[in-house]
């Protein structure tokens, strides 16, 4: 069912998603409380994405598929942030919520009513999601890359004045980090809640490659974050991963970006929030 005082927008780009996306599609169409438009950018896919979303499409008129061409280089941030743009269009500030999905992912059937419910209770939330877990000897576990009070990537739902205020998605790896600072920091609550499990089909990469570790660095200088707390970032991230050789990678990954002096996705007084806010989170685990 729909209710008629809100209007709920969900953007997913898909890129060679064959795999998940009927699985995907189906927790979407079960969904209690399903969006007004599902808006589905099949981007430069190589197999049969883009007709599985049609036979979708065909069956469901709130699902639409939007073809997109770009280029085949991988360009973490930009590329996914470009085909979520291309699916946004011109039309988005008539919806009252935006989300940003991916679509290797299974909702519980009601993910959209309770996260709306919980937006719709304070005007405050800006920015709600569930957990993701993923599959791990015969069960599901929660993904454990982020804090369980970070909403990730793959699940994001915003108000539109939250989303107005960030001015969007920027189009940098660690975005969505990004976009969870910008909306602490022009005064709006992040929450995240533990009952509405996701199922990610297909797993985050763990960081254990340099070229994974590489651009962790990129995207803490595109943070604003500074040496101390991204040295800080990067060496949690080798000691976890028990390899030494990451914290080198990422840092040196900071300093090309710092070099070639390459824009960043906050500004100096934006920076100086996430820098406080990280000392914050930092300071709270210790004492």
């Amino acid at each position: 069912m729909k209710q008629e005082t809100t209007r709920l927008l969900i953007v997913m780009p898909a890129h060679n998603e064959a795999e998940n996306i009927i699985s995907c599609l189906e927790s979407f169409v079960q969904q209690t409380r399903t969006p007004d438009e599902l808006r589905i950018v099949d981007d430069n896919s190589t197999d049969n994405t883009a007709s599985l979303i049609a036979e979708f499409a065909r069956a469901y008129p709130w699902i639409k598929l939007i073809r997109r061409t770009s280029s085949e280089a991988h360009i973490p941030g930009a590329k996914v942030i470009g085909a979520f743009t291309s699916g946004l269009g011109e039309d988005w500030d008539s919806f009252d919520f935006i989300g940003k999905f991916d679509a290797d992912i299974i909702l519980p059937p009601t993910y959209f009513e309770v996260l709306l419910n919980t937006l719709m209770k304070s005007p405050k939330v800006g920015v709600c999601s569930g957990l993701l877990y993923v599959q791990k000897q015969g069960g599901w576990v929660y993904e454990a890359i982020a804090n369980t009070d970070h909403v990730r990537g793959p699940i994001k739902l915003y108000s539109r004045a939250c989303f107005e205020a960030i001015g969007g998605l920027r189009p940098y790896i660690g975005w969505d980090s990004a976009d969870v600072l910008l909306a602490r920091y022009r005064g709006f609550e992040v929450v995240t809640l533990p009952e509405l499990k996701v199922k990610h089909l297909r797993p985050t990469g763990t960081g254990y490659s340099a070229q994974n570790a590489r651009f962790q660095g990129k995207a803490l200088y595109h943070l604003n974050q500074g040496w101390l707390l991204s040295l800080i970032a990067a060496s949690k991230m080798g000691i976890k991963r028990r390899k030494a050789s990451l914290p080198w990678h990422a840092m040196k990954a900071y300093l090309q970006e710092f070099k070639q002096r390459a824009p960043r996705m906050l500004s100096q007084e934006e920076g100086r929030f996430a820098r406080n806010y990280r000392w914050k989170q930092i300071f709270s685990r210790l004492f």
